[in-house]
């Protein structure tokens, strides 16, 4: 890792540092509409040169024109479309399952987890799970283990879940992760389950499947970026509701200013986590600003980087999407 690594860094300038080990690579990435972090960190990366970009969203039109960017950037550099609604289990088992027969595609080396959807109006998936936790934690951890295989297939096998500082947000709440059928839901404390969710995800990864297997795993918190991720969202109200939850838990953010991050600064934790080959010795570690997250001076929730928080999601996550994964 290059100390001068930091917030200010770019996707550019560490695609340029980690050239050798982003090239030849076959990178699943999920999330990648045009104006997401998805898009931006698969542009940056088709730039040295991977084996197979597999690009997966809900919308394949705005997938092909992600597709076409990156396509008319880099001349030569293979795409492969992947339709997948992380909301909804069927869709999650159905891309899986095209992903599996894909014979000429024997591994992937790189699970990007970027998908997912922010302080959301309440709302039940197909399946019957609230929305965002759905979105974005049940349908990545059903899709991920689904097609675990093909990653350990690879010599270098890693998945990144991009999570959110906004883990600070709420624990997993174990015993009411529906928020009693939407009766005391509040679009924030939602996404913030989904986001520890995200980070306790890597942690099970990496104590399951490290050790023996060899697989990386890590969480992120990209920074403060604005994309089409809050497109919805009406900041003269919103804001305030995120400001309340913030002082409600005595969160330094609810008195704060957020510093903001332009997509390629935010991105460059992607290509950090996805990358870095001394990351080896961190394994299922929460990442920001292109280094591992100190729980002592940075936002680190200690509910989300808890083995025990860990494996009790991972037993609640297997028994509703009604698949056990005995790593």
């Amino acid at each position: 890792m290059s100390p001068s690594y930091g917030a200010q860094s770019t996707a550019d300038e560490l695609v340029n540092d980690y050239a050798t080990q982003i090239k030849d690579k076959v990178i699943l990435t999920t999330g990648v509409s045009p104006g997401g972090l998805g898009a931006f960190f698969v542009e940056a990366v088709a730039k040295a040169q991977p084996a197979l970009l597999i690009l997966a969203g809900r919308d394949t039109a705005k997938v092909r024109k992600t597709a076409d960017t990156v396509s008319s950037a880099q001349n030569g550099v293979q795409i492969r479309i992947l339709e997948l609604d992380l909301l909804s289990l069927k869709s999650a088992r159905n891309a899986a399952a095209a992903v599996n027969s894909w014979a000429d595609v024997p591994h992937i080396d790189i699970l990007v987890n970027n998908a997912g959807i922010m302080a959301s109006a309440y709302g039940l998936s197909p399946d019957g799970f609230e929305k965002q936790f759905a979105t974005n934690h049940l349908g990545p951890f059903l899709f991920t283990n689904l097609v675990m295989e093909k990653i350990l297939a690879s010599r270098s096998p890693r998945i990144v879940n991009v999570s959110s500082d906004g883990h600070r947000l709420s624990p997993m709440r174990f015993d009411d992760y529906g928020f009693h059928d939407g009766e005391n839901y509040n679009p924030w404390s939602s996404y913030g389950q989904s986001k520890t969710a995200n980070i306790l995800m890597a942690v099970s990864l990496a104590e399951k499947l490290g050790p023996q297997r060899g697989l990386l795993a890590y969480s992120l918190h990209p920074g403060v970026i604005g994309t089409n991720l809050s497109n919805h969202l009406d900041w003269n109200v919103d804001f305030g509701g995120l400001k309340e939850v913030d002082r409600a838990l005595g969160n330094a953010e609810g008195w704060g200013e957020f510093k903001f991050k332009t997509p390629s600064q935010g991105v460059a934790t992607h290509v950090y986590a996805a990358f870095d080959p001394k990351l080896q010795a961190r394994n299922g570690a929460y990442l920001l600003d292109c280094h591992v997250g100190d729980p002592f001076t940075e936002t680190v929730k200690p509910w989300a980087i808890s083995p025990i928080e860990a494996e009790k999601l991972w037993k609640l996550s297997e028994k509703l999407v009604g698949q056990q994964f005995t790593y």
